[in-house]
């Protein structure tokens, strides 16, 4: 377990390194200018040759990447010569909108993802794992022409209609919920668990509507698979009932798959649910890589990259751990 550990620490390193080459050539080589966008939309050829130098961006390709590169490891000097900053450790730059560290821009909006994210996968997770299992034990009856009707209608909801069409009914008609606010962050703050659930249950609802539905059809599909196996033929010859035989032994190798989609969706979820947030106006990770996109801020743009793809790299070697505990056919080489 420890030497797959390690090799997979060492492609994950490895691979952020390509995902952040990549991505610095993209803005660098792109049909944008990002120094044309932070000096803004009447600037002169003047002033935009300024903002190359006070960006750094006058420097050649190799060295602007090494510099940025080399900020996850030190801090480091920013700016233009004679007006340079100090930027600490870890330092991802700063942004070219605002000025402001990056470190700060993700911190402040990281709690907001994590709070949309939490509740979501929860809702969702126990909804379609539930639904799903009792979808396989009543194959062909009532109750699973239902569920499997419903997750077919959720699947293909996108996650706009079915969150402006949760905004137009409980916000807008019955006004039962209110708008979600950017001032609640934390279960833990004075607003309460209460204040905290209420603020962002559309949201948690959006997107179980549809991660619950795919998930819903894959514990289906697996499950009846499994029930199918001769070992649960022969857990139920031994006596035991058939919830005993579910649970005990059903779940733990019909329920593997579901594992491999939670992760990725949680590292997909925490690297910014993105039209979550842009609908909610949840000023998330996701809702602050658009903006940053939109106006050309790299350093921005690099980092909740970055971030995202580390989320997503290591969500795949903690299913990889977790496959060698829930079922005992799988041993990490």
């Amino acid at each position: 377990m420890t030497t797959f550990l390690v090799r997979r620490l060492t492609a994950t390193v490895g691979l952020l390194i390509v995902i952040s080459f990549v991505t610095f050539c993209l803005f660098q080589f792109g049909p944008a200018d990002p120094a044309a966008a932070a000096c803004g939309q009447e600037c002169t050829p003047e002033r935009v040759a300024e903002a190359r130098v006070a960006l750094g961006m006058d420097k050649p390709f190799l060295t602007q990447y090494f510099s940025y590169m080399s900020g996850l490891f030190d801090s480091r000097t920013v700016g233009a010569p004679g007006a340079q900053t100090l930027c600490d450790w870890p330092c991802l730059g700063k942004s070219f909108q605002t000025n402001e560290d990056v470190t700060t821009i993700i911190e402040r909006a990281l709690p907001y993802t994590l709070s949309v994210a939490v509740g979501a996968v929860v809702l969702w997770t126990v909804a379609g794992v539930t639904l799903g299992t009792l979808a396989a034990l009543r194959k062909g009856k009532t109750t699973d022409k239902l569920i499997v009707g419903a997750a077919s209608v959720g699947v293909s909801l996108p996650i706009p209609v079915t969150g402006l069409l949760l905004l137009l009914v409980f916000v807008s008609t019955l006004d039962v919920l209110p708008f979600t606010t950017n001032a609640i962050t934390s279960p833990f703050g004075p607003e309460g668990f209460d204040g905290w659930f209420l603020n962002y249950l559309l949201p948690w609802v959006a997107l179980a509507v549809l991660f619950s539905a795919q998930y819903i059809r894959v514990t289906r599909s697996n499950m009846l698979e499994t029930l199918g196996e001769d070992f649960m033929r022969t857990a139920r010859s031994k006596g035991l009932s058939r919830t005993k035989t579910v649970v005990r032994h059903g779940a733990r190798a019909g329920l593997t798959p579901v594992v491999t989609m939670l992760g990725l969706d949680i590292g997909l979820l925490l690297g910014g649910a993105v039209l979550t947030e842009q609908i909610f106006s949840v000023p998330g990770v996701g809702f602050t890589a658009v903006h940053a996109a939109q106006m050309g801020d790299l350093p921005v743009t690099m980092a909740i990259t970055m971030l995202a793809a580390f989320f997503i790299i290591v969500a795949n070697v903690v299913v990889d751990a977790v496959y060698a505990v829930i079922d005992p056919r799988v041993r990490a080489a």
